[in-house]
């Protein structure tokens, strides 16, 4: 494995690390003093994030329960723990909120003791989110991957704190056959979380057009074990693809009836539901496909 990297991107703005499978984009608005600090913060608590994790990965891979928090020595895995916990009557664990986590632990490291008008860290896609007083920041929400894309403006005052993607198409196993679910939250590590349970909840059991293989014949060391994890998703009908939507959108308020998400938006075969208290726009077939920014 690499040593933690640090370089500016092209518009001299945005900061690029990574380490490993962590690859994060970052950006800060402000005053130039308090921007160069929060930069420096991020670069530095950056250094020991990925070696914390996989010291604990072992116990991070196992189920989380509903009435048995664990205590994790690093506060990322804290946050990881403490964001599956309100969602632990399903089957998932700690890893379900890794990105998330990360991109909270690094803006946090940069917010301390700073001042700054906004800023993100995105995690692939998955985003923690600072807007002072009166701010707000526009995000684009990836789609279907067929060319779906939309945006959403955030206010401070919206609560809203982490946006998160999951789906079959994306970089990690899900277990539905949602094209992609993008979910708002008060922080990264929540929205990640529960964008994971959404998109397995978006899917049509035993259809003969989905192809399934067992996350651990893909990964051996993967945290769903022998859970099976879609591979493919061949034709569906019109009426099909409602009703994996649907089987979604009900997890979905549920999330958002207990104050664990504030919206979200599921996508499948060009199709979507959206629910929630920040507006989202219908989405736009001739966008192009983008991630999350500023």
């Amino acid at each position: 494995m690499n040593s933690p990297q640090a370089h500016w991107l092209a518009d001299g703005r945005r900061l690029h690390l990574n380490h490993g499978p962590i690859d994060l984009i970052v950006e800060t608005f402000g005053s130039e003093d308090e921007r160069r600090a929060a930069y420096e913060q991020a670069v530095a608590r950056f250094q020991t994030i990925l070696i914390e994790l996989v010291e604990e990965l072992p116990e991070l891979r196992l189920p989380a329960f509903f009435l048995a928090p664990r205590d994790f020595a690093s506060q990322t895995a804290r946050r990881m723990e403490a964001a599956v916990m309100p969602l632990a009557e399903c089957f998932i664990t700690p890893m379900a909120a890794v990105a998330g986590s990360v991109a909270d632990e690094i803006l946090g490291a940069m917010l301390s003791g700073r001042r700054l008008d906004r800023a993100y860290v995105n995690n692939g896609g998955d985003s923690a989110l600072h807007l002072g007083r009166n701010q707000s920041m526009t995000v684009a929400i990836a789609g279907t991957g067929n060319g779906m894309a939309d945006r959403v403006t955030i206010r401070a005052e919206d609560g809203v704190r982490g946006v998160a993607t999951s789906g079959w198409r994306g970089r990690s196993f899900s277990l539905g056959i949602a094209d992609a679910v993008t979910v708002l939250a008060r922080t990264g590590a929540a929205a990640d979380a529960a964008a994971t349970l959404i998109a397995n909840a978006v899917d049509l059991p035993g259809h003969p057009s989905i192809t399934r293989v067992s996350a651990r014949d893909l990964s051996p060391d993967s945290d769903l074990g022998e859970q099976l994890v879609t591979q493919n998703v061949g034709a569906l009908s019109p009426i099909e693809v409602d009703r994996a939507l649907d089987n979604g959108l009900v997890v979905a308020e549920d999330f958002r009836r207990r104050g664990l998400i504030a919206a979200s938006a599921l996508f499948l075969a060009g199709e979507a539901r959206i629910c929630g208290s920040v507006a989202l726009a219908t989405p736009n077939k001739h966008q192009a496909k983008e991630t999350a920014h500023a």
